[in-house]
């Protein structure tokens, strides 16, 4: 079954779809849209480093998502303005990506691939890395669930709960790199964030707790990932924004559907 790359697509898409999910209703309640944005910039300076030693290139993009989310999460409140500090840091950490790339010799490498994704092409070793880290973002969020959610909605009575908001925003971070990590073959550096925001805010406008949100996002996700490779299939269209676009779509029906029902 693994044979076919149809299949071997729709596989990743759904699981990244899956991880993404649970995160993303905390990227959207916590208004971290450019937080996912910066690690996502910083993941293609990590593919040129993981090429240019030779090492796996998931490794690399891990490494450095979680670097760029650690030192947002410790400069902000510092001094630093966070819209400027993660502008200067995303853009830089992208920049210097693109310039390291440009000096490896030797090495092979679809740039538009890291940059808008390339699922058409993935491996079975790919969707081996790919489920693991899911089932790892999963596990995380699960453990952590019923703390990050407190500490997400009242820091306050986090602390009052023996719960640390500190450690909560390390366990996202370390959610979002991990996902940063397996996304970049799907949808790339660019389109990540959009995978993470687009389904949960899709199931905000029709969600009545956050577990459903969660849930929600989880199908919204997944029904994204197949519908944009159902389009890019028959259309001849680029895979990952086609997946985005769906999403999208989603969205736009979703929050239509939301405001018919409160004007009834």
């Amino acid at each position: 079954m693994l044979d076919d790359f149809l299949v071997r697509a729709l596989l990743a898409g759904i699981g990244v779809a899956l991880a993404a999910a649970p995160l993303g209703c905390f990227v959207v309640w916590r208004r971290m849209a450019y937080f996912g944005d910066a690690t996502a910039h910083a993941a293609i300076l990590g593919v040129a480093l993981s090429l240019a030693f030779g090492t796996s290139v998931f490794v690399g993009a891990l490494a450095v998502a979680l670097v760029m989310a650690l030192t947002v999460s410790t400069l902000s409140g510092r001094g630093y303005a966070m819209d400027t500090l993660l502008g200067v840091l995303a853009h830089s950490a992208l920049a210097f990506g693109l310039v390291a790339v440009s000096f490896l010799q030797g090495v092979r490498l679809d740039l538009m691939s890291y940059l808008f994704g390339d699922i058409l092409a993935v491996g079975k070793g790919d969707l081996a890395v790919i489920w693991s880290g899911v089932a790892l973002v999963i596990g995380l969020m699960a453990w952590r669930w019923q703390g990050l959610l407190t500490a997400t909605l009242n820091p306050d009575l986090a602390y009052a709960s023996g719960i640390d908001p500190k450690r909560e925003q390390m366990v996202l971070t370390l959610g979002l790199a991990l996902v940063v990590a397996v996304a970049i073959k799907v949808v790339g550096a660019l389109l990540i964030v959009a995978l993470l925001i687009i389904p949960a805010a899709s199931a905000r406008a029709l969600a009545r707790s956050p577990e459903s949100m969660a849930f929600g996002a989880a199908g919204i996700g997944a029904a994204s990932a197949m519908g944009g490779l159902w389009a890019s299939y028959h259309y001849d269209t680029p895979a990952g924004p086609s997946i985005v676009c769906v999403a999208a779509i989603i969205f736009a029906f979703s929050n239509l559907w939301a405001r018919i029902g409160l004007t009834r």
